[in-house]
């Protein structure tokens, strides 16, 4: 599993030109599965980023946690995180999990992460989206999870 995390003041997500969610301070999480993290302890892995401190505290210094600030997060899926660039110009996915795999796993991590933090909300799987975000600090982690 791949995590990009950003520390964002506000993040949405649209499809279609519709806002299917907005946050306000908070993380985005851009997520991608990889076909072996059927065996990943998703569970874990949400109270890690809920716990990460990353957020300053009143002396400028990176001390609190999404949990210690009340923060929102955006969940959204993305399998391009597996893309491979190694060979030729066009990127493989033969590393991210197909849909049917990923889809539910992806649904498992959020309601993990339902469980760390009240304010949880997610793109729309499989569907082109326009993501949008004031990264602050700018703040930017990649996470990778293995089982």
């Amino acid at each position: 599993m791949r995590i990009v995390l950003q520390r964002v003041s506000h993040a949405s997500v649209d499809v279609d030109g519709m806002r299917l969610a907005a946050i306000d301070r908070g993380l985005l999480l851009l997520v991608g599965i990889a076909v072996e993290d059927v065996h990943v302890d998703l569970a874990k892995t949400a109270r890690r980023i809920i716990d990460l401190r990353i957020f300053e505290d009143e002396d400028g210094k990176m001390n609190r946690s999404l949990r210690d600030i009340n923060g929102a997060v955006l969940a959204v899926s993305q399998f391009t995180l597996y893309g491979d660039v190694s060979k030729g110009r066009r990127p493989s996915f033969v590393h991210a999990a197909p849909p049917e795999v990923a889809e539910p796993l992806f649904d498992v991590f959020v309601e993990a992460l339902r469980a760390e933090c009240a304010d949880v909300q997610t793109g729309k799987f499989g569907a082109k989206m326009a993501v949008r975000l004031e990264n602050d600090g700018p703040v930017t982690l990649s996470l990778e999870v293995a089982a």
